[in-house]
């Protein structure tokens, strides 16, 4: 069984969707066949449902690290007065600074300014120098075409990877056996790490097994 993931449903779902991501889609069908996305509605409709959330209905690109003082401290509790040692007037709509203070020195970042050059980007919001370099094996292990991620981190976006990185990653994460399960919060978890966001993925959830019900 293999499951379409057609351009209509895509537009049906995303009406803004950005012209690459588009452009990654309407070649996609032999990812989602490779990685065993396709293999089963419930499947499609979790992937799809992960995606929405992580791209803003694959209208965002990069990760929005542009906070206010305010939602630093909700977002970052550990890190950010009055429960953590840092001032978040001073990192407040700079996300250059936060970047480099919040994934810097962890996730194969090492030099000064990898949080913010391996900050999250593309449909799953790819985040970390290590993790960048684990899309760049993965991918290059069915093309030796592939770029150098950690050199180009900017080529995650481009339509002939895009959905490749998300799709690889996914695989990975062994998404599809939760998907099977329809564990949603622990698809979740393994996708960005925590599970403040399963309300709104939920939501996308219920529209996407209605498209690939």
């Amino acid at each position: 069984m293999h499951v379409l993931v057609t351009l209509d449903q895509i537009a049906a779902l995303a009406p803004c969707v950005r012209v690459d991501y588009s452009d990654a889609f309407r070649a996609g069908q032999p990812l989602f066949d490779r990685y065993a996305i396709s293999a089963s509605p419930l499947r499609v409709a979790h992937f799809m449902a992960q995606v929405l959330h992580e791209s803003a209905a694959l209208t965002l690109q990069y990760e929005n690290l542009n906070y206010s003082a305010k939602r630093l401290p909700v977002v970052w509790p550990s890190r950010f007065q009055p429960k953590g040692p840092l001032d978040p007037a001073q990192y407040a709509n700079n996300p250059q600074k936060l970047a480099n203070e919040v994934y810097g020195g962890r996730m194969g970042n090492e030099g000064p300014d990898d949080g913010y050059l391996f900050r999250g980007r593309g449909l799953l919001q790819l985040t970390g120098k290590a993790n960048y370099a684990r899309a760049t094996a993965q991918l290059r292990a069915a093309s030796p075409c592939v770029p150098d991620f950690c050199a180009a981190p900017d080529a995650v976006l481009e339509p002939p990877w895009c959905l490749a990185v998300a799709a690889a990653a996914w695989h990975a994460m062994e998404c599809n056996a939760l998907a099977d399960a329809d564990r949603l919060a622990d698809i979740t978890k393994r996708i960005n790490g925590g599970t403040d966001g399963v309300p709104a993925v939920r939501t996308w959830l219920l529209r996407t097994k209605r498209s690939w019900g």
